[in-house]
């Protein structure tokens, strides 16, 4: 049993801090209830976002409110606190947290002790400097990127519509995907069966009026579900009149123009960069030693490496791999290992906190699947490769198994079958983005001066 009152602290509320949060919950129930023990979360969203769905959001598949899950209602026996650690004394065990309270009373960062720390943040867009890319480019990480992205789709598609002017009619029917992962390969077969479908209710907008483009670095595309696949997907893509350019760079997105390091170019409103991601900034601000990557120092029991009372896993963390057959290998940063990582973590700080020997995380990757619009996929489960309708079912089977609460399972399974029914929906709400414009507007505030500044517009 926990003789003293132990304070766990947990930074982040991605799928690590979750889980962990909610493993801890009902491990330390009776601590918990005695005041024995008490949970800490720090996350800037009330909400945890399952990113395996954000493609089908993006589509209009599933709503934006049913991927993500409030961590509130989720974590009913834990204090959740909306802010963000900007850093960590670990050797004092206290963690410097702004919140929106302290923003809005000019207050410098909260001191917030500890005594088990949880760190998790996740990761952040890994970006390169490229010119233009912070003025045009769009991420894929969020639902609210995923929501935007959408909306301007489907706004280009109304420019092109509404305008006799070629040149901007084809930048606005061209779209730019650089990344040939899981986020970027998703989201742009998603869109593309989005477009496709939208197309029909335009009068002169064609599926072949559209350019979908595809840029990876590499030599190949989805290297999680193996090379065989990976070039199935990219066969597939191009039957779908979407260009596929292996081992090409993006070098350039300024004034609206992607120039390829192969020296094409692509007059385009649209670039998205889905080209990876590095580790949250805020494990630089720690004293907590970290990888030559920037991740943390982790042992296969999750512990922060020759540091007592800290823990990581997830992207933040580098893991070793227990079950590979080469030494020194690290777990991926995934969502499947993320999820189990967390169970393992809140097990092995209860365990801690009672004394109990620590568990090992041991899990061989069970494989990959991954949708490319309606009815379409591919997947590689352990070892046995799937494409088509299989995959794409296989694709739905294990995210619909895998995404938290009942309640959210229930929620996108019956807008699954509502889908099967009715008709895709086409409307854009660039609006969202700007709720205020019109108002602003009508109560004598300054009229819109650029298209970012339009009421109705998402650009």
């Amino acid at each position: 049993m926990v003789k003293e009152r132990a304070r766990i602290l947990v930074v982040g509320g991605g799928y690590v801090g979750m889980y962990t949060a909610l493993r801890l919950q009902r491990k330390l129930k009776a601590e918990l209830r005695r005041g024995e023990a008490e949970i800490t979360v720090v996350t800037p969203d009330p909400y945890m976002t399952y990113q395996p769905f954000l493609p089908e959001a993006a589509a209009g598949s599933i709503s934006p409110r049913h991927v993500v899950v409030p961590l509130r209602r989720v974590l009913d026996r834990c204090h959740v606190v909306i802010g963000e650690v900007t850093s960590i004394d670990h050797a004092v065990r206290t963690a410097a947290v702004t919140t929106l309270a302290t923003a809005e009373e000019g207050k410098p960062a909260e001191l917030l002790g500890y005594d088990e720390l949880v760190l998790a943040p996740g990761s952040i867009s890994r970006t390169l400097p490229v010119p233009g890319l912070a003025e045009h480019g769009i991420g894929f990480k969020t639902v609210e990127e995923a929501i935007a992205l959408r909306n301007h789709v489907i706004e280009q598609m109304d420019i092109a519509s509404s305008t006799r002017d070629p040149a901007i009619r084809d930048a606005a029917l061209t779209f730019v995907f650089v990344g040939g992962g899981y986020a970027g390969v998703e989201a742009l077969a998603e869109l593309e069966d989005m477009a496709r479908y939208a197309a029909r209710y335009y009068h002169n907008v064609r599926p072949e009026d559209m350019k979908w483009i595809l840029v990876e670095a590499s030599d190949r595309i989805l290297p999680e579900v193996g090379a065989e696949m990976g070039r199935y997907t990219v066969t597939q893509l191009r039957r779908r009149n979407i260009q596929v350019l292996l081992e090409t760079r993006l070098d350039s997105c300024a004034d609206r123009v992607a120039v390829l390091s192969d020296g094409q170019r692509f007059p385009t409103r649209t670039v998205v960069w889905t080209a990876g991601v590095k580790p949250h900034p805020l494990l630089a601000a720690t004293d907590l030693p970290l990888t030559d990557r920037g991740r943390l120092k982790c042992t296969a029991q999750l512990t922060v490496d020759g540091t007592e009372h800290a823990w990581g896993a997830g992207d933040a963390a580098a893991v070793p791999d227990v079950t590979a057959a080469e030494p020194g290998t690290l777990t991926a940063p995934n969502a499947q290992h993320a999820l189990r990582q967390a169970r393992t973590l809140g097990d092995n700080i209860a365990h801690a906190l009672r004394g109990e020997p620590l568990e090992t995380y041991a899990h061989q990757y069970a494989g990959s699947v991954a949708s490319l619009g309606f009815h379409k996929g591919v997947a590689q489960v352990y070892g046995r490769r799937l494409k088509g309708y299989p995959a794409w079912f296989m694709h739905r089977v294990y995210h619909l198994s895998r995404v938290p609460t009942v309640n959210r399972k229930a929620r996108v399974l019956a807008e699954w079958a509502l889908a099967g029914l009715f008709k895709r929906e086409i409307v854009s709400l660039g609006s969202l983005e700007h709720p205020r414009a019109e108002f602003e507007l009508a109560a004598g505030g300054k009229p819109p001066h650029s298209p970012s500044d339009d009421p109705k517009g998402s650009s």
